[in-house]
């Protein structure tokens, strides 16, 4: 059973494994844009003062200052809310660090709903479409801590642009430290034969604890997490779509584009299968809390076990 007191942050791991590797990797960069505080990457900007560059509120800046610092041999990481990473940026990230293959990494922020009040303006639900639209582009949504952590050590090693989405809450923790974060195998969290529940970032442990009601309610869902999304590690979910005939992705997104478009995609080319996609329905977000609004737009354990039901039932 998930242990729900303990929780850490994404964002802080993100910090933490930043300022770690840079004990060893004098090649690492880490640049912000005025949100140090809230990205965390002030953690790295108090170890190495030398290394660490706040543009200020200029999002294009931060991605053309990353893209020329990379070119001569550094290891960039620029930060600022996931909104701004990719929406602000977009033309910068895709004709000066994609087109080249440029060794840039974005970190995205507060992704999703779980920014809660600062709203709509600020929840990004649309980057990870973004994202893994662009070519030479790796799409990266750690799940928790652990995970977080080994995403940066990938993204360090990785040459080439990676986009790592990170959240603002405090997640439990789900991965220890022999988790290995590999970009061509996604984890069996749970086996299962009613239906394939595939998830991805903070919105994972909603969907462990969905597992565990469904089971008191004698239904086996498989739970797989692809932190992943580019690229994707298809066969493990068709190898279990096989099984159980029904594919149910959860994500902290909107349904157009993201998580659930991927798995769309892989099963129409393969292996053809039911697929229901649970997210934000190309909407808006609003402010209010974190757990206010997962259960308002339907993406809370309760809910999503509630609609599992149904689904079955049908």
């Amino acid at each position: 059973m998930l242990n729900l007191d303990n929780k850490k942050s994404i964002r802080g791991a993100i910090g933490e494994e930043l300022a770690d590797l840079g004990v060893n990797n004098a090649n690492i960069v880490v640049l912000d844009a005025d949100l140090s505080g809230s990205t965390k990457t002030s953690t790295f900007a108090k170890k190495f003062p030398e290394r660490f560059f706040d543009v200020g509120i200029a999002e294009q800046n931060l991605v053309t200052t990353a893209l020329g610092l990379s070119l001569t041999g550094k290891i960039p990481f620029a930060a600022t809310f996931a909104v701004f990473a990719t929406g602000r940026t977009y033309d910068q990230i895709r004709n000066s660090v994609c087109y080249q293959k440029a060794n840039v990494k974005i970190i995205g922020a507060h992704g999703g709903l779980t920014v809660g009040e600062d709203g709509a303006s600020h929840q990004a639900l649309e980057d990870i479409s973004l994202m893994r639209g662009l070519p030479n582009m790796t799409v990266i949504a750690p799940a928790d801590y652990e995970q977080a952590r080994q995403a940066v050590r990938y993204a360090a090693e990785h040459k080439g642009p990676v986009y790592i989405r990170s959240s603002r809450i405090d997640v439990p923790c789900i991965f220890d430290e022999n988790y290995k974060l590999n970009p061509l195998q996604a984890s069996v969290l749970r086996k299962g034969s009613a239906a394939t529940v595939i998830s991805s970032g903070d919105i994972l442990s909603e969907v462990i604890v969905a597992g565990e009601i469904l089971e008191k309610a004698g239904i086996d869902i498989e739970i797989i997490n692809t932190p992943f999304i580019k690229p994707f590690d298809a066969a493990t979910v068709i190898n279990s779509v096989q099984k159980t005939g029904l594919a149910i992705t959860v994500e902290n997104h909107s349904v157009i584009g993201g998580l659930g478009s991927t798995v769309a995609e892989v099963l129409s080319e393969s292996y053809p299968a039911k697929v229901v996609r649970i997210g934000v329905n190309d909407k808006f977000g609003q402010s209010g809390t974190p757990k206010e609004l997962l259960k308002f737009y339907g993406l809370d354990a309760e809910s999503f076990a509630n609609r599992i039901i149904e689904i079955i039932k049908k």
